[in-house]
This record gives C-alpha cells, sequence and structure tokens, in this order.
C-alpha cells in the first residue's frame, strides 16, 4: 500500500474548489480551510475581510499510486484563471488569490514546470501569475463550509455561475 500523501491549492472561493478534487479517482479527503497568512486559527469573517494574510485554500488527501501530484497540478489550472492574481471570478481580493502551496522540492519541481509550460502553450493572453509557495499551517474551515456543494447545491450553483463555469468551459474545455 502507497503512503498517502498532501496537496494544497488555493484558487478562489474554497466553495468550488473542493468538488473537482473530491470526485477525482485516487483522492481519500478534502478539506477546505485557511492557509498562507499570519493569524493562528482565523475564521472565515476574518479571512473573508482580509486581515489575517490568508487565502481560502483545500487540502487534499491522496494516493500517488492511483493519481500523480502532477494529475492534480494539471486539474487545479483547469479550476483557475491563472492570469488573475487579485482572485478568482466574482471573489475578488487576496484571499481569493490563486497559489499552489508545495510541501516537498519535488512537488516545486513539477507545480514550477506545469506553470512553465500552461504558459509556454500561450493558451491565456496574459502571463500565468499563479504563485508556487512552499506550504504553511492549514487551518480547517468551520463545518458549514466542509462539502458545501453537497449540504448546499443551490447555493454553489450560484457561486459557479459567477463565472468560473464559463471560464472553465471557455478556457479548457474543447467540443
Amino acid at each position: 500500500m502507497s503512503e498517502i500523501e498532501t496537496a494544497t491549492f488555493a484558487g478562489g472561493c474554497f466553495w468550488c474548489m473542493v468538488r473537482p478534487f473530491d470526485e477525482f479517482p485516487g483522492i481519500k479527503k478534502v478539506l477546505s480551510g485557511y492557509t498562507g497568512g499570519f493569524v493562528t486559527n482565523p475564521t472565515y469573517e476574518q479571512v473573508k475581510a482580509q486581515r489575517t494574510g490568508h487565502t481560502e485554500a483545500v487540502k487534499i488527501w491522496f494516493d500517488p499510486a492511483v493519481v500523480s501530484y502532477e494529475q492534480l497540478v494539471d486539474l487545479y489550472w483547469q479550476q483557475t484563471d491563472p492570469t488573475d492574481d487579485a482572485g478568482q471570478f466574482q471573489d475578488r481580493g487576496s484571499n481569493y488569490r490563486p497559489v499552489i502551496f508545495v510541501n516537498s522540492l519535488a512537488q516545486a519541481q513539477t507545480a514550477m514546470a506545469s506553470r512553465a509550460a500552461l504558459q509556454e502553450r500561450e493558451q491565456f493572453d496574459q502571463p500565468i501569475v499563479t504563485k508556487i509557495q512552499v506550504a504553511q499551517p492549514f487551518f480547517p474551515a468551520e463545518e458549514r463550509h466542509q462539502q458545501f456543494y453537497k449540504k448546499n447545491p443551490e447555493r454553489f450553483a450560484a457561486e459557479e455561475a459567477g463565472g468560473r463555469e464559463d471560464f472553465v468551459k471557455s478556457h479548457w474545455q474543447k467540443g
């Protein structure tokens, strides 16, 4: 049996970042939370008010024998606008900035190579600005934010319709 690994991604509202990973083979758990800031155990209200330095993120536990970190990074790109460092879609502010948080040299190398390849494809008119940073302490979000897409499907659909869904369709889905 392989060792379970973790990946941490920030790509705007964490409500919208859970489902794509949660439904992917090899994923054991996806947790919404906060990372990248300077406040211990922040609340949603503090992070939303941009008083903590944190960004909303998801921490993913995965089986590398089933899914590679590279596959997760590829899936991450397809959930975000990698050219927008001021937020994602209708969610604006530093608490929604896109970041790949790496917890090993191998993850850093994979993420950097993936970002460079994305830039080289010239799929976007603007430069790729998603940051790659060393993982910092991750603080789980309040229970009401966990698995939000299952608990609040109508609100989740409204959030997806705030620009993310159309962006993904126009930039990532061919056909």
